[in-house]
């Protein structure tokens, strides 16, 4: 159970932890101190909705249908295996988050702006209820519940830290060095997962 928890979160991490908008958004907001609470509640809570719904309800449908199943299974390890390349090209390539521009100083505003940058954002529904929900279909009976919790821990975990954190972690964010680390981790972890889907085949 615990090693299914630390896949979920690992999971989420790699997917979540990337350059963005909302994070450029999160991270802009935490800089100013413009209304961070609010901010990372939404964005934290709404992954977790999202997340929620992949897990119990796509999980569960993909379940009784073998050839969904399978679909899932081989879908869900061709996308890994792209994402991960996609990281790699990254960690080839020097880039930085840049948070540049005024933090959102009404709070009605600042949570239209998570609103948007999550509900319209259709990497953010691909990542939650689509992959994570799929990933989530193939662990054991019984598990899943702790894959969903894992990857929404991550979510949750990734987002105070950003939002609080932003002072701290803005000037390793800004370094192009620090993101090839990342984005070849991240490459690695999905890569990983990838190859879980395919040998379990």
């Amino acid at each position: 159970m615990d090693a299914v928890f630390l896949r979920g979160f690992a999971t989420s991490a790699a997917l979540i932890v990337a350059i963005g908008a909302q994070n450029a958004f999160v991270l802009r907001q935490g800089l100013q101190r413009a209304h961070v609470l609010p901010v990372v509640l939404v964005c934290a809570l709404s992954d977790i909705l999202l997340i929620g719904l992949g897990v119990a309800g796509l999980g569960r449908w993909v379940q009784d249908h073998p050839d969904l199943l399978a679909l899932t299974r081989w879908g869900g390890a061709a996308f890994l295996l792209v994402y991960g390349a996609l990281a790699a090209r990254r960690a080839l390539a020097p880039h930085a988050l840049t948070t540049q521009g005024p933090a959102v100083d009404d709070l009605r505003g600042a949570l239209a702006a998570c609103l948007a940058f999550t509900y319209l954002n259709p990497h953010c529904w691909l990542d939650t209820v689509v992959l994570l929900g799929s990933i989530a279909a193939q662990q054991p009976e019984g598990t899943r519940a702790a894959f969903g919790a894992g990857a929404a821990s991550a979510s949750a975990v990734w987002f105070f830290a950003l939002g609080y954190g932003a002072r701290l972690l803005a000037p390793w964010f800004a370094r192009p060095a620090a993101w090839r680390a990342l984005d070849a981790g991240i490459a690695l972890v999905m890569w990983t997962i990838a190859a879980g889907l395919i040998w379990r085949w």
